[in-house]
């Protein structure tokens, strides 16, 4: 690289290890390895308007290894993104711009949080999925308004990734469906320095990354100097012309370069001493003033971006200008979704009407209201783990996306459920309302995708069927027992468990009225419509579904399946003499959000309240008086026909009444 280039490659290393060294905590080897190629990718490629970090036609860059941290604050303040000196003095503090790994909205620029290796380079599959799909749909050709072409969706995804990044298996699965759909405009630059956290790599990662990703359909290049600006640079280029392939980058680079303690994992994740500091900064050419900055470094690199990306900005904006003006009503409105991330459907204004004798499983009248809502939102879009035909979440109506149909809204994700999470937080972020379906045991596969997903408020809708012991014969692999307790602990997300058809509509209802990330758990087996379940009221998160006759005996709370079984319970019991309140809890979380005047209203102070569902008792404790009031499940289910399972676990209703006869007496 010429002195020009090297000295600004070398004022992002400085600085990025002085973040690491005032915070005195963070990863200095990938800062020291790796600027070269965010130098490269920033300087001559990545389209960006420093002013306008959320344009919707921006480069994504997706820092798949987020320990890098410090390197990309650096880079972006550097670049002149709205951050300052002092933000960088601030790295890891709290409340500060500048967090420990990426955040999603903390940091302009940062187009997603990242940290758990492999969640990243997934996430990025979806960016350039959504993508292909956004130019498929909304891109013009000749003879329109303008008569010109006009790409108002036409951007790269762009990923560093590390070492651990392509152990994870997350990113093989992702990796192997970005190949099958050729999907072109992702570029992923993959810092092979053979250094983890623990040592040399040869001890665990040892098989040939490049033909790895070629037999998945992928176009490899390696460049064995990391320190080659001009290298990296056309290897980019050369990725940009391969138009139905993905492309990885291997760059071999040196951990902690210029460090003492380079090449080493020592290097990997803790501050350089004061003396290491001190020599590479002398070797480096920069003063040993933490936080120094060369102006004339800082001005040439932020004219290099801005002289490259205006003359794409400015026009775009232009003709973007005119297409929004001159658009159908129905087109704003779609683009002002995708920009703002929110959209809304009435599911109640669609006039749902149900036979009062309908009884059918929940995943059946999900499926039918999916599809209504894929009639009425240009972009919801989804699939499953390759469960569809048992999730019931195929849109009958549209295409499958593919290499042939990138604007198909039927995603074919295959035995992916890693990658499925993952790759919907991408979509998410691209402004598309995603959902993604399992069976409810194996949302746990899901869980960091779904966690991130929380943090960053992404509305994403998860859907998990196969909800209990009473799928029977596949046995306890499949019966899912803990995974309710496990998705309502995570914060931000809203679980929903519907008990017959009414409510499966109101959940997806207050899913579009909150905008949250939702999961709806749905059942297998066939539920009889309720008289007194009520679309609107699921979105209190708690009801009234059977009042009490003459007096309040007690409260059963009950979810899903169970409220059925829970008003059955109570009618057996009012003939005994107990008179029981029914309360349906679709979504704990959205009722725990209500007044405590509603809250009191439903469980009136000083009466006995019974929880009955059919999984673990972890979460119920706070609603009742201790754990006897408790009619759950803390042990794994068994294989058999569904009434021999319930009645085995004395879920019948034979068993329950007498158990909260047993406690009410």
């Amino acid at each position: 690289m010429n002195p020009n280039e090297l000295k600004i490659v070398d004022t992002i290393r400085g600085l990025g290890i002085d973040m690491v060294d005032a915070a005195s905590s963070g990863h200095p080897g990938i800062v020291l390895g790796a600027a070269p190629i965010i130098y490269t990718l920033y300087a001559k490629h990545i389209n960006i308007n420093t002013n306008d970090d959320k344009w919707i036609n921006r480069d994504r860059f997706i820092m798949s290894a987020g320990h890098g941290s410090a390197l990309l604050y650096a880079t972006l303040f550097l670049a002149g993104f709205n951050l300052t000196i002092d933000d960088l003095k601030s790295f890891r503090q709290i409340n500060s711009k500048t967090p420990g790994h990426p955040e999603y909205m903390a940091t302009p620029g940062v187009d997603i949080t990242t940290g758990p290796l492999g969640q990243g380079f997934a996430s990025a599959v979806g960016m350039a999925m959504a993508e292909r799909y956004l130019a498929t749909k909304y891109n013009l050709k000749k003879k329109n308004l303008f008569e010109q072409n006009f790409d108002l969706f036409n951007y790269y995804t762009y990923v560093l990734c590390s070492d651990g990044d392509l152990m994870e298996g997350i990113s093989y699965e992702a990796a192997s469906l970005a190949g099958t759909l050729e999907l072109g405009k992702l570029i992923v630059l993959y810092d092979s320095n053979d250094i983890s956290l623990d040592g040399q790599i040869n001890k665990t990662f040892t098989e040939d990354i490049q033909s790895r990703f070629r037999a998945m359909g992928w176009h490899t290049q390696l460049i064995k100097n990391g320190e080659d600006v001009n290298a990296i640079d056309k290897a980019i280029r050369k990725a940009k012309d391969v138009l139905n392939k993905p492309s990885l980058i291997e760059i071999k680079t040196i951990i902690g370069k210029g460090s003492l303690n380079e090449g080493k994992n020592t290097v990997h994740g803790a501050p350089l001493s004061k003396e290491d500091i001190e020599q590479l900064k002398t070797k480096l050419g920069i003063r040993n003033i933490p936080f120094a900055v060369s102006q004339d470094s800082t001005s040439a690199f932020r004219q290099m971006i801005t002289e490259r990306t205006q003359i794409k900005y400015n026009p775009w904006l232009e003709i973007y200008n005119k297409y929004i003006e001159q658009a159908a009503e129905e087109v704003k409105k779609e683009i002002d979704e995708i920009v703002n991330k929110r959209s809304q459907v009435d599911i109640k204004s669609l006039m749902w009407q149900f036979d009062e004798s309908l009884k059918e499983a929940t995943r059946e009248t999900n499926g039918k209201v999916m599809n209504v809502i894929a009639e009425n939102l240009h972009n919801f879009i989804g699939g499953s783990a390759d469960l569809a035909s048992s999730t019931k979440t195929y849109l009958n109506k549209f295409n499958s996306y593919s290499k042939d149909s990138y604007d198909g809204k039927n995603i074919w994700f295959g035995v992916r459920e890693h990658a499925m999470g993952a790759i919907l937080n991408g979509l998410s972020l691209s402004g598309l309302k995603v959902f993604g379906s399992t069976f409810l045991a194996f949302s746990d596969y899901m869980k960091p995708a779904i966690r991130l997903a929380c943090m960053m408020n992404l509305p994403i809708t998860y859907i998990f069927t196969h909800d209990s012991i009473n799928i029977g014969s596949d046995g306890p692999t499949h019966q899912p027992i803990e995974q309710l307790a496990m998705l309502r602990s995570i914060p931000n997300l809203d679980v929903y468990r519907p008990a017959d058809a009414k409510e499966v509509v109101g959940a997806w209802q207050s899913i579009f009225q909150n905008n949250n990330t939702s999961a709806v758990i749905l059942s297998r087996t066939d539920i009889l419509l309720q008289k007194d379940t009520n679309i609107l009221d699921v979105s209190k998160g708690a009801y009234i579904v059977k009042l009490e006759k003459e007096r309040l005996d007690g409260i059963i709370i009950a979810t899903g399946s169970e409220v059925e079984l829970a008003i059955v319970v109570s009618n057996e019991l009012y003939k005994r003499n107990i008179d029981i309140r029914v309360i349906s809890m679709p979504c704990m979380e959205i009722y725990l959000r209500q007044s405590r005047k509603y809250q009191e209203e439903l469980f009136p102070i000083g009466v006995k309240k019974v929880v009955i569902e059919a999984g673990t008792s972890y979460g119920w404790h706070r609603f009742v008086y201790n754990e006897k009031y408790l009619i759950t499940l803390d042990k794994f289910g068994k294989s058999g026909s569904k009434d021999d399972v319930l009645r085995s676990f004395e879920f019948n209703v034979e068993a329950v009444t007498s158990k909260v006869e047993k406690i009410l007496r």
